[in-house]
């Protein structure tokens, strides 16, 4: 199911408008997350591969728009809420709203990894509190927080 869900999102709404983020964030962003069984069934591979036909029509819709502008599609694992999280926003990748820290990754499989492996999706351990809704992931052992991991592809009109 996770993988039509991913090739779903290449057909939803989309909304780019550069002076309204907080609408494009509602309009363009889904929330992904599969049963277990589901989940542990399927490779990093495919879900790499879904979300970057997912990358390749929206790069094609938006050239069809004839949006100018920078638009990236990016996407990371939520620990927290146990689910794969994919948006897209008129910005270039280093400027994400994300309200933590966040580093690009360049391999999309080592974020899709996260989540396909995840033996307790939802559940993170914590050694001390953490602001909620911050994206960044908390290391257990050392209580130190490491930045959010995302992948990020540029589908605007500088794009390849």
């Amino acid at each position: 199911m996770l993988l039509t869900w991913i090739a779903e999102v290449a057909d939803e709404p989309l909304v780019l408008e550069p002076a309204d983020r907080q609408v494009e964030r509602e309009t363009d962003t889904w929330w992904l997350g599969a049963e277990d069984a589901d989940r542990m069934s399927l490779s990093v591979s495919e879900v790499v591969a879904a979300f970057e036909r997912t990358a390749a029509t929206i790069r094609s819709r938006i050239r069809e728009l004839g949006f100018p502008g920078a638009a990236t599609f990016y996407v990371w694992h939520d620990r927290q809420a146990g689910q794969l999280r994919c948006s897209t926003g008129s910005v270039t990748p280093d400027e994400l709203t994300f309200r933590g820290a966040y580093v690009l990754c360049d391999d999309l499989g080592a974020v899709v990894e996260g989540y396909v492996t995840d033996s307790g999706p939802g559940v993170v351990t914590r050694t001390r509190p953490v602001e909620a809704h911050t994206p960044s992931e908390q290391t257990a052992a050392e209580g130190e927080i490491v930045p959010l991991r995302v992948w990020a592809g540029s589908v605007g009109a500088a794009s390849p």
